[in-house]
């Protein structure tokens, strides 16, 4: 494969796993070089809402999922109040009911974790469940590459690069819905579509957004 952006792609995986699973939304995260799990990619603002008070707490189930290596299945979120104090209420009051973990797996060696959020309790079907690991695993191979793969130091770095971009990304929506007076959702939007429009990185547009070198 040639370069390819992939915060864009692993975005584009959150999204058809939405599309494809019995889900309401999807949110992807990725264990930085300390082990601490940052969110990386999320189909809404409820959803990475969610994920980043999960991940701040350091208890849930994508945390559970990452450090077990397991899928974590829970098909009633309002069951799981005590166990996860942080998690389980900040999840029901952005409508989510049930949510599905998938280890983002390679060699033994879990990197992070894909959630599965759903409106409804019950827990995902043996066969959406298959297509949702299988697209797991498509987003740790893209992030992982074979070079990569033999060097920690190299893994490390591509990691940290993936989850500074991120950042980037969040702020730069952040500018955009500020000065064009629109949602984060559709700050994004544009950012994307500026994008792939310009054939660019969406790290480097979102720095140029945030330099103020364009406007979208």
């Amino acid at each position: 494969m040639g370069e390819f952006d992939v915060v864009d792609l692993l975005h584009v995986l959150a999204t058809e796993s939405v599309l494809l699973l019995d889900a309401s939304a999807a949110g992807l995260l990725l264990a930085d070089s300390d082990g601490i799990l940052q969110v990386l990619a999320s189909t809404s603002e409820e959803s990475q809402l969610v994920e980043s008070l999960q991940s701040a707490a350091g208890a849930g189930p994508c945390v559970d999922c990452y450090n077990s290596g397991a899928t974590v299945s829970i098909a009633d979120i309002a069951t799981t109040v005590e166990r996860w104090p942080v998690f389980a209420p900040a999840a029901l009051s952005q409508g989510f009911r049930s949510v599905h973990a998938i280890p983002m797996r390679v060699r033994g060696q879990t990197i992070g974790a894909l959630n599965m959020f759903r409106s409804d309790t019950g827990e995902l079907n043996s066969e959406d469940s298959a297509i949702g690991q299988a697209l797991a695993d498509v987003a740790t191979i893209s992030i992982l590459q074979e070079r990569a793969v033999r060097e920690s130091t190299i893994l490390n770095e591509q990691l940290q690069h993936a989850l500074n971009s991120r950042i980037l990304i969040e702020q730069a929506k952040g500018v955009i819905a500020f000065t064009s007076n629109v949602d984060m959702d559709e700050a994004f939007r544009r950012l994307r579509n500026h994008a792939r429009a310009h054939r660019t990185p969406l790290s480097k547009v979102a720095e140029n957004v945030i330099n103020r070198a364009i406007s979208l």
